[in-house]
């Protein structure tokens, strides 16, 4: 009951946010929180840096590498110059924004991996074809900012205790953005359904809300990304 209550309120919160915004997915948008701002700029500060070969750009799932992801984040990724770019919150059209200022600049990475559109997935206001065409937006933007980078395009993750609507939703997503893969430049990976329970439900100890990942789903996560992220790392 306390994870639905918790999952409950992140959709709350998400929809609350969303409705303050009322840009279309491929419109960049830039948010005016200070923190938001500040995660920003500490993001163009740390690609100058480390001049990652690896950079992983998306929401708060994404950002969630650095909290409960953190262990496994440094036993993967700790030694392959990698950079997280995830930002709680963020739509494609953040991304967008954040491309366009700096987040990019001056780098050239092996490998962009690419996971965002849940955050839209949750209003209204914005379709699955709609938030498809934002996606697309933004690995066009990747592709024209770093031009030797590849592009590993995860799709959406699953979302909500069990099946329904948002599912839905992100199923019509996802079913658009695969044909964005060339596989040449642009490479698509869905590992949504090991997420799932036999059922179609999501545990709460994969996703604690049913939306953001715990320590078993980002090990998850990159035991089912692994053999994709080596082969594109290692060749150019």
């Amino acid at each position: 009951m306390r994870a639905a209550m918790r999952a409950a309120l992140v959709l709350a919160l998400l929809t609350l946010a969303g409705a303050a915004d009322a840009k279309a997915p491929t419109e960049p948008v830039r948010r005016t929180k200070g923190w938001w701002n500040t995660r920003h700029a500490a993001i163009n500060t740390e690609a100058v840096r480390v001049k990652p070969e690896l950079i992983f750009l998306g929401d708060s799932i994404t950002a969630g590498w650095e909290r409960t992801g953190k262990e496994v984040w440094q036993r993967r990724y700790g030694e392959r110059k990698a950079v997280n770019m995830g930002i709680g919150g963020d739509e494609t059209g953040h991304l967008l924004w954040r491309l366009a200022h700096g987040n990019v600049q001056g780098i050239q990475p092996r490998l962009a991996v690419l996971l965002i559109g849940v955050n839209n997935a949750f209003r209204r206001d914005h379709n699955a074809v709609d938030i498809a065409a934002g996606v697309r937006a933004v690995v066009r933007d990747v592709r024209r900012r770093l031009p030797r980078t590849r592009v590993l395009l995860l799709a959406v993750f699953p979302a909500g205790a069990r099946p329904g609507r948002l599912r839905g939703k992100i199923a019509a997503i996802n079913r658009r953005i695969a044909g964005l893969a060339d596989r040449k430049h642009v490479h698509y990976l869905d590992i949504g359904a090991r997420f799932l329970e036999k059922d179609g439900r999501i545990s709460e100890e994969v996703m604690f809300d049913y939306l953001h990942l715990t320590h078993k789903g980002y090990t998850i996560w990159a035991d089912a990304m692994e053999p994709t992220l080596h082969r594109l790392l290692r060749s150019r």
